[in-house]
């Protein structure tokens, strides 16, 4: 542990669609908030790429404005946390720093192929087993070998060391210390499909299947460190950076689910349910993936974990893509004037199904259309999908032996909603506990940064600063939940690529 003289934390929140920074102080309150969106690329179907660029640019931004907005200068940072969109692969010039490519997005599917070409050569149990993941295009290591086999000599000059891989934790990591600095927490490596979260090292085997030569990969490190400092003329004076986690890991500290057993779910583009397992590593047998959740002192403890890949961003669809809405926040007013969906049923599989199905190849559909369905049913068709996604991943985690979850602590935007967390309690028949502050991505990284600079003493004064804003208990007949549900599963049989 390091000791700073500053006692706020400033935490670097990088997603998907915009970028975040929040100011908090030792109560774990927000002081002040920066945000900026930034530009979504599309170059070809099922293609998502990010200007990292574009990333840097707002990072350091944020970050200014957010210090600034609270009234301070760097010299009461004690520490920046950096929290990320995981999976998201960066590769770019040691020299120079430039990125030769766009970053690929976690949404990608550009390496679908390769993907099958993996699982028909039957490398998926080494996967499962060393990694805790499934072949798919989702994880980062098949993004890395696709960008360096379609850039030209970027193959070769990698294998010479000269080009350096990172999610975006790891890039900006790199920017913020100058490029001093190029290293990742074991929660972002464990989202590679290369890093063998038994032993926490980089799989030599799985690399050279795959196609990434290990001189590209950065140094592995716990979440609660001193990772390095700001780089000379970024701020007034140089901030330690001493904490990184992968958005979804973060949320899960950010909750203050220390104890295994204790499960978050967020609800942002996409929906991550986390369970936590401690020191044991649960390997899925439903399809979920088994991951780090955090590292302190050496010490690990692992999660089993859903991933949705559409929750808001269908929200995001029937704004941007239909005009059936003009704000997200209209979605809980339309679904509360009907009695019911009319027995429309959405699917959103925009970017393919994500746990705990894995099929990539699946698309979107809406089910059940009749000329008596409005815009408010295609709304609640969209938030109850988000509900259903939920109940699969928590029974899939109770078919492998968890414990059904005794509360389900929610955050994200859309956890806002207060009908979609009394359709989550109902559709669980378990009780959903929102916190006051629901960014606890931002919170997660800002309690890895403070650990490791001594603004909170340990896990128990993180668990103190927890504070619940809203609680909703089940109320949902089970006969009507039993055939929502059936409801549910049929429509999903229908879109799923392999039925």
């Amino acid at each position: 542990m390091i000791m700073s003289v500053g006692e706020h934390i400033l935490a670097i929140d990088q997603g998907t669609t915009s970028t975040r920074a929040i100011v908090f102080d030792r109560s774990a309150r927000p002081v002040a908030t920066a945000q900026r969106e930034f530009a979504q690329h599309y170059p070809e179907a099922g293609w998502v790429e990010h200007d990292p660029e574009d990333i840097w640019g707002d990072v350091l931004a944020t970050a200014r404005e957010a210090i600034a907005a609270a009234g301070l200068t760097a010299g009461a940072i004690a520490a920046i946390g950096i929290t990320n969109q995981r999976e998201t692969t960066v590769v770019w010039d040691r020299a120079s720093g430039e990125p030769i490519y766009r970053a690929i997005v976690w949404q990608d599917r550009r390496t679908a192929a390769t993907c099958h070409k993996l699982k028909a050569d039957g490398i998926g149990d080494m996967v499962a087993s060393r990694t805790g993941l499934v072949v798919d295009p989702y994880f980062s290591g098949t993004k890395i070998a696709w960008i360096l086999d379609a850039v030209p000599g970027a193959r070769a000059r990698a294998e010479r060391g000269e080009l350096a891989f990172g999610t975006i934790d790891c890039f900006l990591l790199w920017r913020l210390t100058g490029g001093m600095v190029h290293a990742t927490d074991v929660t972002n490596a464990s989202r590679t499909m290369l890093y063998d979260i038994h032993r926490q090292q980089w799989d030599e085997d799985l690399c050279r299947l795959i196609g990434v030569p290990s001189a590209i990969l950065p140094q592995v490190h716990d979440n609660s460190r001193l990772f390095g400092t700001t780089a000379p003329g970024l701020f007034d004076r140089p901030i330690p950076i001493a904490g990184m986690a992968g958005d979804q890991q973060a949320a899960l500290f950010g909750q203050a689910c220390f104890k295994a057993g204790e499960a978050k779910s967020t609800y942002g583009t996409g929906c991550f349910m986390l369970l936590n397992t401690g020191e044991t590593a649960v390997q899925s047998t439903g399809g979920l993936l088994t991951t780090a959740a955090y590292r302190l002192n050496g010490k690990m403890a692992y999660a089993l974990e859903g991933s949705i890949f559409v929750a808001g961003a269908a929200i995001k669809w029937l704004r941007d893509g239909l005009g059936v809405i003009t704000h997200a926040s209209q979605t809980h007013d339309m679904a509360t004037r009907v009695e019911d969906s009319h027995g429309v049923y959405m699917v959103p599989a925009f970017a393919g199904l994500g746990a705990p199905y894995w099929d990539p190849d699946a698309r979107g559909a809406i089910y059940g259309l009749t000329l008596g369905t409005t815009q408010a049913h295609l709304a609640r068709a969209a938030l109850e999908a988000v509900g259903f996604q939920t109940r699969d991943l928590a029974a899939t985690m109770a078919a492998d032996g968890a414990t059904w979850p005794a509360a389900l602590r929610v955050d994200g935007g859309m956890a806002a909603n207060d009908w979609l967390c009394q359709f989550l309690a109902d559709l669980l028949d378990t009780p959903v506990e929102r916190p006051d502050h629901l960014e606890t991505t931002a919170l997660g990284a800002a309690f890895h940064a403070g650990l490791a600079v001594g603004v909170w003493s340990g896990l128990d004064a993180l668990a103190q600063t927890w504070r619940r804003g809203a609680r909703f208990v089940p109320s949902m007949d089970a006969g009507h939940r039993a055939a929502l549900l059936a409801g549910w599963q049929d429509a999903v049989s229908r879109t799923l690529s392999r039925r």
